[in-house]
């Protein structure tokens, strides 16, 4: 569901819009001062800035950080903290702000991804459809049950009631995408996650099964049914047994694909006076799993599919006519909770979407986000191999990632969704970045990036207000090594904050 914005977040977002009355002006500024930042960069009184941070670089981490002040009318930009700004390394998650920032300058915050029903045959008096029924996946990286249900009902009220032929899912676009990844290559025998949810032009529910745990008798199983259908769609091994009141609950879950039937087992305890539990892991086919959804929907409704279920790489045929469609989530919601939730699935298949060729992979998808980068004044060297930053082949610097801050602070009519998907500390929905002082937790609004294998990667970004309501961006990317592999968030974020809040404090 679409969240409200907090009272602050409101409170930014019409501040944010304020601040571009003197866009022009900034936009001329940045270019005179490019080289005075160089220099900046370099100074010891800069550096001191980030005092704190820095000692994590004792420890042997590798750091690139930035923070500085955006120009904004008679007032000139300003560094107030820097480490290794140039510096490349892997930013995790932080990848997905580029994702936003590149989809909003393709499409703008309106656009919507659209999935059909289309057939080469026409429906007769009787509602009999002599042919194949073809889903024409659109790439929507938001596409949901309710989607689909709502696409049935309209198949529907076109008089459709049978169908002697296959349903059809075709993810031409693109898909299946091979993996690129150790857990997504894993996941197509098994997952214990949904993060790592495979890719298709054609997915439903981000590319993950759903199944709902609910408590039955004490001593006796949970009841566990699917969370759009009473009866799960694949075959669930339920080992979870029913506890006492209060007796606390802890759920395990493991989805196996063999032979192309997938089977999830799920094993724990449950309260009996608990609520039910959702539990979410990867399909092994997430372009099957879309054909076995709509095709539970289209029985439901009373529509008959005589030669059961399919998928193909293949487009629809020319001649095939729209029978049913439906527009998805406007880009802006689908930003706001790719960002929010840091959705893997959702920005990698929005980075795909922008590959213009058929049949995409995540290499042209990077290039394609390579691409806007290119034109990021300031930017530097980036590597992006994935929209979501689920690889650590993935580079950036904080110096890089400042730029495109300051890019997206410069374009008015887009900068307050970018933003907008941004958390304040003090309210966002990942409550481990509630940490710091209050100034950290309400003048900054940050995206951050978490990796652990083969190394651990911390990365945080995003945009902080000063004592004196100056805007200013900030970058913070550690990266670990063999003889370093992990490191807290806990300690990186109390770190950063510190230095943040005097910066934020005596500006």
């Amino acid at each position: 569901m679409f969240r409200r914005l907090s009272p602050l977040r409101s409170s930014l977002f019409s501040r944010l819009q304020a601040a571009h009355r003197l866009a022009p002006v900034i936009a001329v500024r940045s270019i005179l001062l490019g080289g005075l930042c160089s220099v900046l960069l370099a100074s010891p009184v800069q550096a001191a800035g980030f005092s704190r941070l820095a000692e994590l670089s004792n420890d042997g981490f590798l750091i690139s950080a930035e923070a500085r002040l955006l120009p904004t009318g008679a007032q000139p930009g300003e560094t107030l903290g820097a480490i290794s700004p140039d510096r490349l390394l892997t930013p995790a998650s932080v990848t997905k702000v580029y994702t936003a920032a590149a989809t909003l300058d393709a499409w703008g915050p309106q656009h919507r991804f659209t999935t059909e029903l289309k057939s080469t045959a026409r429906t007769g008096a009787d509602g009999t459809l002599a042919g194949d029924l073809v889903l024409v996946g659109g790439g929507d990286p938001s596409l949901t049950s309710e989607d689909l249900w709502r696409l049935t009902q309209r198949l529907h009220q076109s008089g459709v009631r049978r169908v002697t032929g296959r349903l059809v899912v075709s993810q031409a676009r693109f898909g299946p995408v091979a993996c690129a990844t150790t857990d997504r290559c894993r996941a197509l025998e098994r997952s214990d996650n949904a993060y790592s949810a495979l890719l298709t032009s054609a997915g439903v529910n981000y590319g993950s099964w759903c199944v709902q745990v609910a408590p039955g008798a004490v001593g006796g199983p949970a009841r566990i049914t699917g969370c759009n259908s009473q009866t799960p769609l694949f075959a669930v091994d339920n080992r979870v047994t029913t506890q006492a009141a209060n007796a606390g609950t802890s759920l395990d879950a493991l989805r196996v694909a063999d032979g192309g039937v997938e089977r999830l087992t799920v094993s724990g305890t449950i309260s009996a006076n608990a609520l039910p539990q959702e539990v979410y892991r990867a399909s092994a086919d997430p372009a099957h799993q879309t054909a076995e959804t709509l095709a539970a929907m289209l029985s439901r409704s009373g529509i008959v599919v005589d030669g059961g279920s399919a998928t193909s790489m293949e487009p629809a045929p020319a001649s095939a006519r729209r029978l049913a469609a439906v527009d998805g989530k406007p880009l802006q919601e689908i930003l706001l909770r790719m960002l929010n939730y840091s959705n893997n699935y959702m920005a990698d298949v929005l980075a795909l979407d922008l590959v213009t060729t058929p049949r995409a992979e995540l290499d042209q998808a990077g290039q394609a986000l390579e691409a806007f980068v290119a034109g990021v004044p300031g930017h530097g060297p980036v590597t992006l191999e994935s929209g979501s930053g689920l690889t650590t082949d993935n580079k950036t610097s904080a110096q890089g990632a400042n730029a495109l801050l300051e890019y997206m602070f410069q374009r008015p009519a887009l900068f307050p969704v970018f933003a907008a998907g941004l958390q304040a500390p003090a309210n966002g929905p990942m409550r481990f970045i509630r940490r710091g002082s209050s100034t950290f937790q309400s003048h900054v609004m940050l995206k951050t990036g978490t990796l652990n294998q083969p190394v651990a990667v911390r990365a945080v970004t995003g945009y902080f207000r000063t004592a004196s309501h100056r805007w200013g961006v900030f970058s913070v990317l550690v990266n670990g090594t063999a003889s370093t592999p992990y490191i807290s968030w806990s300690r990186v974020l109390d770190l950063a904050s510190l230095d943040l809040d005097r910066m934020i404090s005596d500006h």
